[in-house]
């Protein structure tokens, strides 16, 4: 019985066997639905090792069910339905056909997408699609910083991450890590206003209204610490900056190259067929 029966013992042993000992019977058998059973080895290979009694139990009960609620279904639409909504031979057929075209299509771009994106393809895309990278909300680069309220180094590290020389930013960062509940600089690449705003407890909207300058002060009053994030450029709409969408550049350049490809394919596979007579148009 493996795995299941030593849970058995188990919950047997930690009183709890009235529920799983109604389940289990004769013959290693754990379910019945009509002529159909579930068996022990069945429900044993859905338990994971190394999770307890309890929700090893929960596990049991779950499968059961699903496994008696998928039975249910099949026996009450074979009651139900006509043989006409019965036959799903077409929609099968279909499925196949449509499994077997993606499968050699993922085959075809494979073996032959050019993946290499070079910075100059990357600039032309950018410079002439920008319609499609419009900002739907800010993006900021930032220094964030969580302190005691009462830390007699909050303002010092405040005044150091505000700087614009880098000498006092460094020291910023290595005060903060003795200091500092957290700390992080991200001025050298945007964040998205709903991401930073998670580091604020509040919505982005919030957030912004809570700014002042530029540092957005927030402080919680259940709780012992403030927030602060020194804003060292934030754009609010407009076109993204090129660094800040260029994973979505690359994205739509491969999805463009893999369409051709597509496109080439079903080209050469009706011009082939129409030099050698295999399709013929009446």
């Amino acid at each position: 019985m493996r795995k299941l029966t030593a849970l058995i013992l188990a919950i047997i042993c930690m009183n709890a066997c009235n529920t799983i000992s109604s389940i289990i019977h004769d013959d290693e058998v754990v379910a019945r639905v009509g002529q159909e059973k579930l068996y022990l080895s069945q429900v044993e290979q859905y338990i994971p090792e190394f999770v307890s009694a309890e929700d090893s139990l929960k596990l049991v009960r779950q499968y059961i069910n699903s496994w008696a609620t998928e039975i249910l279904y099949q026996q009450v639409a074979q009651e139900q339905l006509s043989e006409a909504e019965m036959d799903v031979t077409a929609e099968l057929e279909d499925y196949r056909k449509s499994l077997l075209k993606f499968r050699y299509e993922q085959r075809y771009i494979g073996e032959r997408l050019d993946t290499l994106v070079t910075m100059e393809q990357k600039e032309e895309y950018y410079n002439t699609h920008q319609e499609l990278f419009q900002l739907d909300r800010p993006i900021l680069r930032v220094r964030f910083l969580d302190i005691a309220k009462n830390s007699p180094s909050k303002e010092k590290i405040v005044k150091l991450m505000s700087s614009k020389e880098y000498e006092d930013n460094v020291q910023a960062a290595e005060l903060a890590l003795s200091a500092a509940l957290k700390y992080f600089d991200s001025t050298d690449r945007w964040t998205d206003a709903i991401v930073l705003a998670r580091e604020f407890g509040t919505d982005y909207s919030d957030m912004l209204a809570a700014m002042r300058g530029n540092i957005i002060k927030i402080e919680p009053e259940d709780r012992s610490d403030v927030l602060i994030a020194y804003v060292a450029e934030i754009r609010k709409n407009g076109v993204a900056p090129m660094e800040y969408v260029e994973d979505h550049i690359c994205d739509y350049i491969l999805s463009a190259r893999k369409q051709e490809l597509l496109t080439s394919l079903e080209q050469d596979l009706l011009d082939d067929a129409l030099d050698h007579k295999t399709f013929v148009i009446y």
